[in-house]
């Protein structure tokens, strides 16, 4: 490596990981930083850091250094904030709902399809979501089959769904009195 190379990895202030740092007050009368990037981790080394209320919206990092529940709820928080400040009232319960499809693994999963939906076994379940040619083709190819047991590819199909009403078979026998 050179020498020119070396010198801009060289880290002369600050905190690994953060870019940039501004003091800004608070609704409530107090002082903050507000940073660009994040360094959990390192941020909670120092004295007079109030741990209970560092905050960062790097999920992955959360993970890391907090673990998967935590991580669980810095995304339900991260939804909230991002939908209400659209103006869009969302029940918490679909919040809770898509957290916990992605963290239930024990990793931070993505929702598309990369993540969950690229890893479901269905092959209509990820066609339904992106790419839908490259999925059926290298199902077609590879002779994959699909049992249409989830509720997306019976949408996708047009057959009851097996929930709910759809779930049972229920028949009338007339008396005959």
């Amino acid at each position: 490596m050179q020498l020119e190379d070396k010198i801009k990895k060289l880290q002369l202030k600050g905190i690994r990981g953060i870019e940039r740092a501004n003091v800004q007050a608070g609704e409530n009368g107090e002082y903050y930083i507000s940073t660009i990037g994040s360094n959990l981790a390192k941020v909670s080394e120092f004295a007079g850091i109030d741990r209970a209320r560092t905050y960062t919206n790097n999920i992955n990092e959360i993970h890391s250094y907090l673990g998967i529940e935590a991580a669980r709820q810095a995304i339900i928080n991260e939804m909230s904030d991002t939908l209400e400040g659209a103006g869009l009232d969302v029940d918490v319960r679909h919040l809770l709902m898509v957290s916990d499809v992605m963290t239930s693994e024990g990793e931070v999963r993505a929702i598309g399809r990369h993540g969950v939906s690229g890893t479901k076994h269905s092959i209509l379940a990820r066609s339904a979501f992106e790419v839908t040619v490259t999925h059926l083709l290298r199902a077609g190819i590879i002779g994959e089959r699909d049992e249409l047991r989830g509720v997306t590819e019976n949408i996708v199909v047009g057959q009851p769904i097996a929930l709910g009403t759809g779930s049972v078979d229920l028949f009338y026998i007339p008396d005959e009195a």
